[in-house]
């Protein structure tokens, strides 16, 4: 069973992992080759759908972006409120 994070307009991670990827210095291709040799298909359709909100991740992506960034979880989800 694969266990996703719902994202919503109002409530998403995709800024802060476009903002960490810009840090980082990569491009979309370059994450998505990163997650893929972790043995997690995603496309660079899907990363784009994340990064936008429009996609709910996998737990194991998340896990990876977390690794593939440098970060922890507190970064990745600094931000979201959802009494908005």
């Amino acid at each position: 069973m694969i266990q996703k994070l719902k994202q919503s307009r109002d409530i998403s991670i995709g800024e802060n992992l476009k903002r960490l990827r810009n840090e980082a210095q990569m491009t979309q291709e370059q994450v998505v080759a990163q997650l893929q040799l972790r043995n997690l298909p995603t496309s660079r359709s899907s990363y784009s759908q994340i990064e936008s909100g429009t996609y709910n991740i996998r737990i194991g992506e998340l896990i990876a972006l977390v690794e593939i960034f440098h970060t922890d979880y507190n970064t990745i989800f600094n931000g979201l409120n959802d009494e908005e």
